[in-house]
């Protein structure tokens, strides 16, 4: 389980990176666009991943925020970039940390409304990759929408190399 982990948090920082690369291609009106999604715009979707792993990371290492899912982190794509490659050097820092015995440990933490809650650390894990990969499907639609063709993601591309 832990080498599964180890391989979505490197083909996360991969992703990303190849999401990050093509939005830098977009003019700021194409990036800043409202459009009928659920976060509105690809900058405010590519900022609630990174709200997302904020909030997941914190609880993983003991602390519980109680950022807004919608909380706009960044105001613009720079420093939203610096923070995901940041946020993606962490992850992959905290996965290297852990043994197969941390998979099965409970995790405690207080929900963004306050209410304690408990949660595997594996089942933790799994919603925070696939958090990750629902919301970057959700980015690269909408970068098909503008001039510059977004690049394949599938973990497949990754595996290849």
């Amino acid at each position: 389980m832990l080498a599964h982990f180890r391989r979505f948090a490197d083909y996360n920082k991969w992703a990303n990176g190849r999401l990050y690369d093509a939005c830098a291609q977009l003019s700021n009106d194409e990036y800043f666009k409202d459009r009928p999604t659920f976060f509105g715009s690809v900058h405010r979707t590519l900022n609630h991943i990174v709200v997302g792993d904020t909030i997941w990371t914190s609880r993983l290492h003991g602390t519980s925020p109680s950022i807004p899912l919608n909380e706009e982190l960044y105001a613009d794509m720079s420093s939203l970039r610096a923070a995901r490659e940041k946020m993606d050097a962490e992850i992959i820092a905290y996965m290297a940390d852990r043994t197969e015995e941390d998979m099965a440990g409970e995790v405690a933490f207080k929900t963004t409304s306050g209410d304690p809650h408990s949660m595997d650390r594996s089942v933790i894990l799994q919603h925070f990759f696939n958090h990750q990969t629902h919301h970057r499907g959700q980015a690269h639609d909408m970068l098909s929408q503008t001039p510059v063709e977004p690049p394949p993601l599938d973990l497949l591309y990754f595996i290849r190399g």
